[in-house]
């Protein structure tokens, strides 16, 4: 996710200060990766020389003084580009859980281990567990009444990829002995 864009977005809807920004941000992706204030003020500045926010005013309100930023007539320009871009697939797949299980057979192989499957099974069948123990949670929190749109479509992209993921594994497993013997031969 792109922390400047968010942001510009989030000045879309008027001038604000970077601690209002932070907070609308949790309240706005609930299940992203939080954001820190000083990833806040860092990037306002970087939009702010780049041309794309700038300063309004300052403030102190009987406390320390806050900074008011606004969106610029370029950083609209730069929010819509970047809105009306498609995110392309991603060119390279990393994933760690599949460097784990390689390595594993790997490690067992060095060790002289006559059943180099075993380690990655075990493995896959922990990852699997700690899967579902977080599906588990995201659809608790998104069916507890109360709970805002935003947190439910976060919660539901987040089921949809672990799926994927729980999925592979269960396919990965029944290969576990075909990939160990790729693995020995390479």
């Amino acid at each position: 996710m792109s922390t400047r864009h968010v942001l510009l977005g989030l000045l879309a809807g008027g001038s604000s200060h970077g601690y209002d920004l932070k907070r609308r941000y949790d309240e706005r992706f609930p299940q992203a990766r939080p954001l820190a204030y000083g990833q806040v003020y860092t990037t306002l500045q970087r939009l702010v020389r780049d041309g794309l926010a700038a300063v309004e005013g300052t403030d102190s309100d009987g406390g320390p003084e806050r900074t008011l930023y606004r969106s610029t007539d370029e950083g609209a320009r730069e929010l819509a580009r970047w809105a009306d871009e498609v995110t392309p697939p991603a060119p390279f797949v990393t994933n760690e859980i599949f460097a784990k299980v390689v390595v594993s057979i790997l490690v067992a192989a060095a060790a002289g281990g006559s059943d180099r499957t075993s380690d990655a099974a075990a493995y896959l069948q922990a990852q699997r567990a700690a899967h579902m123990a977080r599906m588990r949670e995201l659809t608790e929190l998104k069916t507890t009444p109360g709970t805002d749109l935003s947190t439910v479509l976060s919660a539901d992209y987040a089921l949809a990829h672990l799926d994927a993921d729980v999925r592979w594994m269960t396919t990965t497993s029944t290969r576990l002995a075909t990939l160990t013997a790729e693995v020995d031969t390479a």
